[in-house]
């Protein structure tokens, strides 16, 4: 290929790219993309949450390697998505399922320093939004072959630990190990996601982790060529749209989250109120497979508050409660206190946990600041390595909020705006620590 054959295919490629943007930004806005309905606030939100699907998308593209992965931020600050789990530091590597890796790590041990609260590793044949349809969520479209969490993950007394990842098990292996192909063998793993879920935002540390290709180890990449960076290009632009248009349809349609779309009278998604606690599924958009969810939307004047009784008659690995906006963005949880989890949230004494949904501080502990959103996502997760013999309960009560401190007991202590700018210093720390760029 000639220098200027080379040129006209980059620009034929950069063209296609820009052509899939111009698309999906479309879908911040339009009502037949399924976009939320328009408010000044979630039109400027809606375009940096597409240009997080760019950011992300760069990467993918030019950076996914099933030869050479790493582990990259799946989520972060930049580019929030999913209704993302505030507490979760979410991570991917592109793998090959007809391919043999091997992960290594260390979680955090010693005086004072302590690993994540949960940490599990997934091997997955789809990145979830990837297709762009909804059709990925129908039993054979995307599948989950093989998963290992904290509960079942062998570590020595040094904090080390090693996973092997194969299609199958090979004989005599004894140790750490992730199968990336269906028990059928008609589907292989694209992706190991991980996810590490944080209690102690003071104390608990991200794990050290590599990844390789058995058999690559010293080896290097072929350099760029024009055929790679014209497909990654495309690549780019392929991604962003189909993320937007999924995720898009998936909260209007499946989750129903901006009224009800089949006619029934109910959404999956109630406002002021919550779906009844339920296993994961992959039909429901997938997550994380040990967790349970239930979730809604809240909608509030500025003098309301919304009151969630949640009971918990099995002790979760995992417990945590997070607010998001329309387009699945978590709320800014480093400089509000927008979620809670099971070590933050402070339980009553009959053990049930009470928190209060607000635009403005309710004076109680488990106060959840809706960051200058009227409306978002409810959602709560609770994380069972085998499934529990009882779910949690959940009842939502919406009060005005001058009389929240009518509707929880009695006992309730009162929280000064100092310690709430403490809590806040500790979010903040952990934030930067957890996202640090060095």
């Amino acid at each position: 290929m000639s220098t200027e054959s080379t040129r006209v295919e980059l620009r034929a490629a950069w063209a296609d790219m820009i052509d899939a943007l111009n698309r999906a930004r479309d879908a911040v806005d339009s009502e037949e993309l399924h976009a939320p309905p328009p408010t000044e606030q979630g039109l400027a939100e809606g375009h940096r949450y597409l240009l997080g699907f760019v950011f992300s998308a760069i990467e993918r593209a030019f950076f996914e390697d099933p030869e050479f992965p790493y582990f990259r931020r799946a989520i972060q600050p930049l580019d929030k998505a999913t209704i993302d789990n505030a507490d979760a530091l979410y991570l991917s590597a592109a793998i090959d399922g007809a391919k043999d890796y091997r992960v290594r790590g260390r979680l955090a041990v010693g005086e004072g320093r302590k690993a994540p609260q949960y940490i599990i590793f997934e091997a997955h044949t789809v990145y979830a939004g990837d297709t762009g349809s909804l059709a990925e969520l129908v039993p054979g479209g995307r599948a989950v072959t093989g998963s290992l969490d904290l509960a079942d993950l062998v570590v020595d007394d040094d904090g080390r630990f090693e996973i092997l990842l194969a299609h199958s098990r090979p004989a005599g292996h004894t140790g750490n190990f992730i199968a990336t192909a269906t028990d059928d063998g008609t589907q292989t793993a694209r992706f190991l996601i991980a996810r590490m879920l944080f209690h102690d935002w003071e104390r608990e540390e991200s794990p050290e982790l590599h990844i390789v290709q058995v058999g690559k180890e010293g080896e290097s990449p072929a350099p760029l060529d024009p055929a790679a960076a014209a497909h990654q290009l495309r690549r780019v632009g392929s991604i962003v749209e189909n993320q937007m248009r999924f995720w898009n349809e998936f909260y209007d349609v499946v989750l129903e989250a901006h009224g009800d779309k089949n006619g029934d009278g109910f959404t999956l998604m109630p406002r002021n109120a919550l779906n009844e606690p339920a296993l994961a599924n992959l039909a429901m958009g997938g997550g994380q497979s040990t967790n349970v969810y239930s979730g809604g939307v809240f909608d509030l004047e500025p003098d309301e508050a919304l009151l969630i009784e949640v009971a918990v008659p099995v002790a979760p690995a995992y417990m945590g409660f997070h607010l998001s906006n329309l387009w699945g963005e978590s709320l800014d949880y480093a400089n509000h206190i927008s979620s809670l989890n099971g070590f933050q949230a402070e339980p009553d004494p009959d053990g049930t946990f009470r928190y209060v949904v607000a635009h403005r501080d309710a004076g109680v502990p488990n106060w959840l600041d809706t960051a200058g959103h009227r409306g978002g996502f409810l959602a709560l997760r609770w994380t069972y390595s085998t499934p529990p013999p009882q779910l949690p309960k959940a009842t939502v009560t919406k009060v005005p909020l001058a009389e929240v401190r009518q509707h929880v007991p009695a006992t309730t202590r009162a929280v000064t705006p100092e310690e709430r700018r403490e809590q806040i210093r500790v979010r903040q720390e952990h934030v930067q620590r957890r996202y640090r760029q060095y």
